[in-house]
Protein backbone atom coordinates (compact mmCIF):
# COMPACT_ATOMS: atom_id res chain seq x y z
CA UNK A 1 0.00 0.00 0.00
CA UNK A 2 1.13 3.54 -0.78
CA UNK A 3 0.83 6.58 1.48
CA UNK A 4 -0.13 10.07 0.35
CA UNK A 5 0.10 13.17 2.55
CA UNK A 6 -1.60 16.33 1.34
CA UNK A 7 0.23 19.37 2.67
CA UNK A 8 -0.82 22.23 0.41
CA UNK A 9 -3.38 24.95 1.00
CA UNK A 10 -2.93 28.56 2.01
CA UNK A 11 -3.45 28.19 5.76
CA UNK A 12 -5.49 31.40 5.99
CA UNK A 13 -6.78 30.57 9.49
CA UNK A 14 -3.22 30.52 10.82
CA UNK A 15 -2.11 33.85 9.43
CA UNK A 16 0.15 35.76 9.86
CA UNK A 17 2.39 32.73 10.57
CA UNK A 18 1.44 31.08 7.29
CA UNK A 19 2.49 34.15 5.33
CA UNK A 20 6.02 33.02 6.13
CA UNK A 21 5.80 29.22 6.20
CA UNK A 22 3.49 26.39 5.13
CA UNK A 23 1.25 25.45 8.07
CA UNK A 24 2.31 21.81 7.98
CA UNK A 25 5.84 22.91 8.89
CA UNK A 26 4.75 24.79 12.00
CA UNK A 27 6.11 23.20 15.18
CA UNK A 28 3.88 20.85 17.18
CA UNK A 29 5.81 19.73 20.22
CA UNK A 30 9.36 18.83 19.22
CA UNK A 31 8.66 18.30 15.53
CA UNK A 32 7.06 20.09 12.57
CA UNK A 33 3.43 19.13 12.08
CA UNK A 34 4.22 17.10 8.94
CA UNK A 35 6.34 14.65 10.93
CA UNK A 36 3.39 13.04 12.68
CA UNK A 37 1.62 11.97 9.50
CA UNK A 38 4.82 10.42 8.20
CA UNK A 39 5.29 8.56 11.47
CA UNK A 40 1.69 7.26 11.39
CA UNK A 41 2.29 5.85 7.91
CA UNK A 42 5.62 4.28 8.88
CA UNK A 43 4.14 2.73 12.01
CA UNK A 44 1.37 1.22 9.87
CA UNK A 45 3.98 -0.43 7.64
CA UNK A 46 3.67 2.06 4.76
CA UNK A 47 7.09 3.23 3.64
CA UNK A 48 6.46 4.55 0.11
CA UNK A 49 5.11 8.05 0.70
CA UNK A 50 4.14 10.84 -1.69
CA UNK A 51 3.98 14.34 -0.24
CA UNK A 52 1.93 16.86 -2.23
CA UNK A 53 2.40 20.55 -1.51
CA UNK A 54 2.54 23.96 -3.18
CA UNK A 55 5.42 25.21 -5.31
CA UNK A 56 6.48 27.81 -2.74
CA UNK A 57 6.95 25.20 0.00
CA UNK A 58 8.46 22.15 -1.65
CA UNK A 59 12.08 23.25 -1.07
CA UNK A 60 11.38 23.61 2.66
CA UNK A 61 10.06 20.05 2.81
CA UNK A 62 12.98 18.59 0.90
CA UNK A 63 15.39 20.47 3.19
CA UNK A 64 13.80 18.96 6.31
CA UNK A 65 12.66 15.53 5.11
CA UNK A 66 15.04 14.79 2.25
CA UNK A 67 14.52 11.33 0.80
CA UNK A 68 12.85 10.17 4.02
CA UNK A 69 15.68 7.78 4.92
CA UNK A 70 16.18 9.43 8.31
CA UNK A 71 12.49 8.86 9.07
CA UNK A 72 12.31 5.23 7.91
CA UNK A 73 10.39 5.92 4.70
CA UNK A 74 10.98 6.73 1.03
CA UNK A 75 9.47 10.14 0.19
CA UNK A 76 8.57 11.44 -3.25
CA UNK A 77 7.22 14.93 -3.94
CA UNK A 78 4.56 16.43 -6.20
CA UNK A 79 3.65 20.08 -6.63
CA UNK A 80 0.06 21.31 -6.73
CA UNK A 81 0.48 24.42 -8.83
CA UNK A 82 -2.71 26.10 -7.60
CA UNK A 83 -5.00 25.32 -4.67
CA UNK A 84 -7.88 23.41 -6.29
CA UNK A 85 -9.21 21.25 -3.49
CA UNK A 86 -8.31 17.96 -1.83
CA UNK A 87 -9.49 15.80 -4.73
CA UNK A 88 -7.53 17.93 -7.18
CA UNK A 89 -4.38 17.41 -5.11
CA UNK A 90 -5.01 13.68 -4.74
CA UNK A 91 -5.31 13.26 -8.51
CA UNK A 92 -1.60 14.13 -8.72
CA UNK A 93 -0.87 10.79 -7.03
CA UNK A 94 -2.25 8.71 -9.91
CA UNK A 95 1.15 7.80 -11.39
CA UNK A 96 2.48 7.05 -7.90
CA UNK A 97 -0.12 4.34 -7.30
CA UNK A 98 -0.08 1.27 -9.52
CA UNK A 99 -3.34 -0.15 -10.95
CA UNK A 100 -4.91 -2.44 -8.37
CA UNK A 101 -2.84 -0.94 -5.55
CA UNK A 102 -4.45 0.68 -2.52
CA UNK A 103 -3.54 3.92 -0.79
CA UNK A 104 -3.84 5.64 2.57
CA UNK A 105 -4.38 9.39 2.33
CA UNK A 106 -3.77 11.80 5.20
CA UNK A 107 -4.41 15.51 5.42
CA UNK A 108 -1.21 16.89 6.91
CA UNK A 109 -2.96 19.01 9.53
CA UNK A 110 -4.96 16.09 10.95
CA UNK A 111 -3.22 14.85 14.10
CA UNK A 112 -4.56 11.83 15.96
CA UNK A 113 -3.83 9.18 18.55
CA UNK A 114 -5.13 5.92 17.04
CA UNK A 115 -2.83 3.45 15.30
CA UNK A 116 -3.76 2.75 11.68
CA UNK A 117 -1.80 -0.51 11.40
CA UNK A 118 -4.65 -2.98 11.90
CA UNK A 119 -7.01 -1.09 9.61
CA UNK A 120 -4.43 -0.93 6.85
CA UNK A 121 -4.08 -4.72 7.01
CA UNK A 122 -7.84 -5.19 6.94
CA UNK A 123 -8.24 -2.87 3.98
CA UNK A 124 -5.46 -4.58 2.05
CA UNK A 125 -7.37 -7.85 2.43
CA UNK A 126 -10.66 -6.51 1.04
CA UNK A 127 -11.24 -6.54 -2.70
CA UNK A 128 -12.44 -2.98 -3.35
CA UNK A 129 -13.99 0.19 -1.98
CA UNK A 130 -13.03 2.99 0.37
CA UNK A 131 -12.97 3.64 4.10
CA UNK A 132 -13.17 6.90 6.03
CA UNK A 133 -12.38 7.49 9.68
CA UNK A 134 -14.96 9.23 11.85
CA UNK A 135 -14.74 11.10 15.13
CA UNK A 136 -17.52 12.23 17.46
CA UNK A 137 -17.44 16.02 17.86
CA UNK A 138 -19.37 18.65 19.77
CA UNK A 139 -20.51 20.64 16.74
CA UNK A 140 -20.79 18.46 13.65
CA UNK A 141 -22.15 21.37 11.61
CA UNK A 142 -18.57 22.49 10.96
CA UNK A 143 -17.67 19.28 9.12
CA UNK A 144 -18.72 16.66 6.64
CA UNK A 145 -21.26 14.50 8.48
CA UNK A 146 -21.91 10.84 7.57
CA UNK A 147 -25.36 9.33 7.26
CA UNK A 148 -24.81 5.69 8.27
CA UNK A 149 -26.96 2.71 7.40
CA UNK A 150 -26.34 -1.03 7.66
CA UNK A 151 -22.66 -0.73 8.56
CA UNK A 152 -21.90 1.53 5.61
CA UNK A 153 -22.06 5.23 4.90
CA UNK A 154 -25.08 6.06 2.77
CA UNK A 155 -23.94 9.62 2.06
CA UNK A 156 -21.89 12.47 3.53
CA UNK A 157 -23.52 15.85 4.06
CA UNK A 158 -21.13 18.79 4.00
CA UNK A 159 -21.60 21.22 6.91
CA UNK A 160 -25.31 20.50 7.37
CA UNK A 161 -27.47 22.86 9.39
CA UNK A 162 -29.16 19.88 11.07
CA UNK A 163 -26.62 17.01 11.27
CA UNK A 164 -28.01 13.49 11.30
CA UNK A 165 -25.23 12.30 13.59
CA UNK A 166 -22.64 13.72 15.97
CA UNK A 167 -19.75 12.31 13.92
CA UNK A 168 -17.53 14.05 11.41
CA UNK A 169 -15.40 12.67 8.59
CA UNK A 170 -11.74 13.20 9.44
CA UNK A 171 -8.87 13.70 7.00
CA UNK A 172 -7.89 10.01 7.03
CA UNK A 173 -8.97 7.99 3.97
CA UNK A 174 -8.32 4.54 2.53
CA UNK A 175 -8.99 4.04 -1.19
CA UNK A 176 -8.64 1.45 -3.90
CA UNK A 177 -7.05 2.65 -7.15
CA UNK A 178 -10.43 3.36 -8.78
CA UNK A 179 -10.45 6.61 -6.79
CA UNK A 180 -8.63 8.28 -9.68
CA UNK A 181 -11.37 7.30 -12.14
CA UNK A 182 -13.95 8.74 -9.78
CA UNK A 183 -12.03 12.00 -9.34
CA UNK A 184 -12.19 12.53 -13.12
CA UNK A 185 -16.00 12.56 -12.96
CA UNK A 186 -16.20 15.21 -10.21
CA UNK A 187 -17.10 18.79 -11.11
CA UNK A 188 -15.72 21.80 -9.19
CA UNK A 189 -17.93 22.96 -6.34
CA UNK A 190 -19.43 26.42 -5.90
CA UNK A 191 -16.14 27.55 -4.37
CA UNK A 192 -14.24 26.33 -7.41
CA UNK A 193 -12.59 23.31 -5.78
CA UNK A 194 -12.66 19.56 -6.38
CA UNK A 195 -14.20 18.29 -3.17
CA UNK A 196 -13.15 15.00 -1.59
CA UNK A 197 -16.67 14.70 -0.15
CA UNK A 198 -17.99 14.34 -3.71
CA UNK A 199 -15.51 11.53 -4.35
CA UNK A 200 -16.48 9.77 -1.12
CA UNK A 201 -20.15 10.10 -2.00
CA UNK A 202 -19.53 8.32 -5.30
CA UNK A 203 -18.19 5.36 -3.33
CA UNK A 204 -21.20 5.64 -1.00
CA UNK A 205 -23.63 5.52 -3.95
CA UNK A 206 -22.02 2.24 -4.99
CA UNK A 207 -22.36 0.81 -1.48
CA UNK A 208 -18.57 0.71 -1.11
CA UNK A 209 -17.87 3.29 1.62
CA UNK A 210 -17.16 1.79 5.04
CA UNK A 211 -15.97 3.53 8.19
CA UNK A 212 -14.05 3.22 11.43
CA UNK A 213 -14.71 5.21 14.61
CA UNK A 214 -11.60 6.77 16.10
CA UNK A 215 -11.43 6.22 19.85
CA UNK A 216 -8.42 8.37 20.73
CA UNK A 217 -8.07 12.12 20.35
CA UNK A 218 -8.18 13.75 16.92
CA UNK A 219 -7.35 17.36 16.07
CA UNK A 220 -7.73 19.32 12.84
CA UNK A 221 -4.84 21.67 13.59
CA UNK A 222 -5.82 24.37 11.12
CA UNK A 223 -6.75 27.13 13.59
CA UNK A 224 -4.84 28.75 16.42
CA UNK A 225 -6.93 27.09 19.20
CA UNK A 226 -6.58 23.63 17.63
CA UNK A 227 -2.87 24.15 16.89
CA UNK A 228 -2.29 25.09 20.54
CA UNK A 229 -4.26 22.01 21.61
CA UNK A 230 -2.19 19.78 19.33
CA UNK A 231 1.02 21.29 20.67
CA UNK A 232 -0.09 20.48 24.21
CA UNK A 233 -1.06 16.90 23.28
CA UNK A 234 2.28 16.23 21.60
CA UNK A 235 4.52 18.36 23.79
CA UNK A 236 6.29 15.31 25.25
CA UNK A 237 5.88 13.03 22.23
CA UNK A 238 8.31 10.14 22.14
CA UNK A 239 8.70 7.63 19.33
CA UNK A 240 6.66 4.47 19.85
CA UNK A 241 6.49 1.83 17.12
CA UNK A 242 2.84 0.81 16.89
CA UNK A 243 3.07 -1.19 13.67
CA UNK A 244 1.93 -4.36 15.43
CA UNK A 245 -1.15 -2.73 16.95
CA UNK A 246 -4.44 -4.38 16.05
CA UNK A 247 -7.95 -2.91 15.99
CA UNK A 248 -10.18 -3.97 18.83
CA UNK A 249 -12.83 -6.56 18.04
CA UNK A 250 -16.13 -5.02 17.06
CA UNK A 251 -14.91 -1.44 16.67
CA UNK A 252 -14.67 -1.46 12.87
CA UNK A 253 -17.52 -0.90 10.46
Amino acid sequence: MKGVILAGGTGTRLRPLTKMINKHLLPVGKYPMIYYGIEKLRAAGITDVLLITGKHSVSLYTEFLGSGKEWGVNISYKIQEEAGGIADALELAQNFVHPGEKLLVLLGDNLFEDSLAGYVKQFEDQSEGAKVFLKEVEDARRYGVPVMEGGLIKRIEEKPEHPQSSYCVTGIYLYDSTVFDLIKTVEPSARGEMEITDVNNLYAMQGKLSYHLLTGWWIDAGTFPSWFEAFDKLREYSHIDSADAKPSAGDDK
